[in-house]
């Protein structure tokens, strides 16, 4: 009984969601009056569009501005750093160069492509990051500027006195509450999504369900791929002979947390665990693992590359090199900086959709919330067991190359 609770506890509210989408695509492939059913969907956009700007603002100052050591120096902070967005950039590589190279989604055009999209690469990069006046910044059509100045206004009140400020306290308190509302908000991501993708599928076709599951999928297949393919990469480089056994003899136990846990903070004293034994120093055990668990981030970045390559058939928009190269740099800064606030994810979603979906962010926004909801199994597998698998490759640069040696050696002693 146990075990059940647990299980539902875990999956409940993700069992909930999908049963609302699937009854959403069944309801909308038999019935083409589902369109009339828009308006449940629509709720639950404009609740989440509502609270997602204040939310990004407060989180994200609040976490630097709360911090307790600004400076992230040392050499095992900076070199945990560089290997994380080092094995994000590969992930979202790999899932670019997959659906780039199979016809995955094969959708017919569903929008014309915006003038937004015709832009210049300088122009973009302008409007992405900065805005001309304040006011501007209130928007969900600015995000990644609004998280900019998030950013320069936390590292102000770090300036300013840090956590022992009123600033920073507030900002925290603020935080919290918008995250207590996110959450009451999301109980009705069900019934929302089920009206949202019932007029989708009544108003595009099947093609679109059949479009939709593949990305599940692929996605699926290619975090195992990753695993049981990469991760002996890093284990070797990292750790050297005998590496790649060591880690097979640990992984899996974290990896089957993470999955079953959807919790990459949840793995932390699995793989702490699981790193203590393999030999992996305390001091990179005590900074790489709780570092990892909110920014390293592999599993989400293949998800991004996924998700604007579903969006991009949809919106009937060429995923050229030039913008290939854009999506790539946001997977990553949004797998490896978005994760580490509350609310990171969710804010993940909308930069992608803002940046490349500007003129349709009320039919991307959710195909992306949805997608990453599906898919958080598997990518928090590959976040949560890459940390284990990323001590390997710092404890390389901290304690040497032969550091796996000395301590297998000594345990035959």
């Amino acid at each position: 009984m146990a075990k059940q609770n647990s299980f539902f506890k875990n999956y409940g509210f993700l069992i909930l969601m999908l049963i609302g989408i699937v009854a959403g695509c069944i309801v909308g492939a038999v019935w083409p009056g589902a369109t009339a059913l828009e308006w449940l969907g629509t709720i639950f956009i404009n609740l989440m569009f509502c609270v997602v700007v204040p939310m990004v603002f407060f989180s994200i100052s609040s976490a630097i501005a709360n911090m307790s050591n600004a400076k992230r120096a040392g050499k095992v902070i900076s070199t945990t750093v560089i290997v994380f967005l080092c094995t994000a950039a590969i992930a979202a590589v790999i899932m670019y160069v997959i659906v780039r190279v199979f016809p995955i989604f094969t959708m017919a055009p569903q929008y014309e492509e915006s003038e937004a999209s015709a832009l210049g690469f300088a122009d973009m990069i302008v409007n992405f990051f900065t805005k001309p006046d304040f006011h501007e910044l209130l928007s969900r059509r600015a995000i990644l500027p609004l998280i900019i100045f998030a950013i320069l206004f936390g590292f102000g009140v770090q300036l300013n006195g840090g956590p022992e400020t009123r600033t920073a306290k507030s900002l925290a308190d603020v935080t919290n509450a918008l995250m207590k509302t996110v959450k009451i908000i999301t109980y009705y991501a069900p019934i929302g999504f089920f009206g949202f993708f019932a007029s989708l599928v009544a108003t595009h076709g099947k093609d679109f369900m059949t479009n939709y599951a593949t990305a599940i999928i692929v996605y699926y297949v290619v975090c195992f791929a990753y695993m049981f393919a990469f991760f002996p990469l890093y284990a070797k480089f990292g750790g050297g002979k005998g590496a790649v056994k060591t880690m097979f003899a640990h992984l899996f136990k974290p990896a089957a947390t993470a999955f079953g846990t959807c919790s990459s903070v949840a793995t932390i004293p699995t793989n702490m665990e699981a790193s203590e034994d393999t030999g992996i120093s305390k001091e990179v055990t005590d900074i790489v693992l709780p570092m990892g668990a909110t920014m390293h981030m592999d599993g989400s970045a293949m998800s991004a590359i996924i998700k604007v390559a579903f969006l991009f058939a949809l919106f009937n928009q060429d995923f050229s090199t030039g913008r290939a190269i854009l999506a790539i740099i946001v997977a990553v800064f949004s797998s490896v900086a978005m994760s580490g606030i509350p609310g990171g994810g969710g804010t993940g979603e909308l930069v992608l959709c803002t940046m490349f979906f500007p003129e349709h962010l009320s039919v991307a926004f959710p195909i992306a919330l949805a997608i990453g909801d599906l898919v958080d199994p598997p990518a928090t597998m590959v976040n949560a067991a890459g940390d284990y698998v990323a001590s390997y490759i710092v404890s390389r640069f901290v304690d040497g190359k032969d550091w796996l040696q000395k301590h297998l050696a000594k345990k035959e002693k």
